[in-house]
């Protein structure tokens, strides 16, 4: 049963915001690092933003600089939020903060928080520090967006600029095999055989597919996101 009807005002809002690129991160200059993956867009301009779609962004420290970021990673965040939101419990109001530290070169991200109101009182919808269904849920989402996530020790996730999809990386292949187990219950999952776990997934949630397809990726990652946030179970 599909339990995830949010009022259209919610949805337009971040749908809104997402294609018009108003984008609130909220966050710093990381320290330098490796990159998560090659470059994408060298060419990009860098933009000033405060904030991704409608979320006000804030450093790790509660300070809210406004930070230089490439367009079009800032377009990609923006519909990303939108997507977590729109899969997010309806009590749940849109996301009010993302707490997050941008790269230098405005190509990264390392996220740290997503904050959201319910009966008024500010709440975490995701935390590094908190490794549950919600982490995970929230991986999903990331993996359904972007080409480069990696989940740092502490809990937080660096997110790498570039058109979403899946290409067989050590990161999205750990995700895959995480989220067989902690969200859906597959103790056997593993990294050789994670394609024929997510594909029982998919056939239990009524999408059969090749979970390494851009379509079957597609639907895995929003259906772990869904089963996570816990806006439907597919039992």
């Amino acid at each position: 049963m599909d339990t995830n009807r949010h009022p259209l005002d919610r949805r337009r809002l971040l749908a809104g915001a997402a294609a018009a690129s108003t984008l609130t991160l909220t966050g710093l200059a990381v320290a330098p690092g490796p990159a998560a993956a090659a470059p994408a867009g060298a060419g990009t301009p860098l933009v000033t933003r405060d904030r991704i779609a409608t979320a006000a962004l804030r450093a790790p420290d509660g300070s809210a600089p406004a930070v230089r970021i490439r367009a079009d990673f800032s377009d990609r965040l923006a519909a990303w939020l939108a997507f977590w939101s729109a899969n997010s419990p309806r009590a749940w109001s849109a996301p009010t903060q993302v707490v997050a530290r941008v790269a230098p070169a405005g190509d990264a991200l390392d996220l740290h928080a997503v904050r959201y109101r319910r009966d008024d009182e500010p709440r975490a919808g995701f935390t590094a520090a908190r490794r549950d269904a919600t982490h995970l849920a929230t991986l999903a989402s990331l993996h359904h967006h972007f080409p480069s996530v990696r989940v740092r020790p502490d809990g937080t996730i660096r997110i790498g600029d570039g058109p979403a999809g899946f290409t067989g990386a050590p990161e999205q292949v750990a995700f895959a095999v995480a989220a067989c187990r902690g969200l859906w219950g597959d103790a056997a999952a593993t990294a050789d055989r994670w394609r024929e776990h997510a594909g029982r997934v998919l056939a239990r949630a009524g999408r059969p597919a090749d979970a390494g397809s851009h379509a079957g990726w597609a639907a895995f990652t929003r259906t772990s996101l869904r089963r996570g946030l816990g806006t439907e179970s597919y039992e």
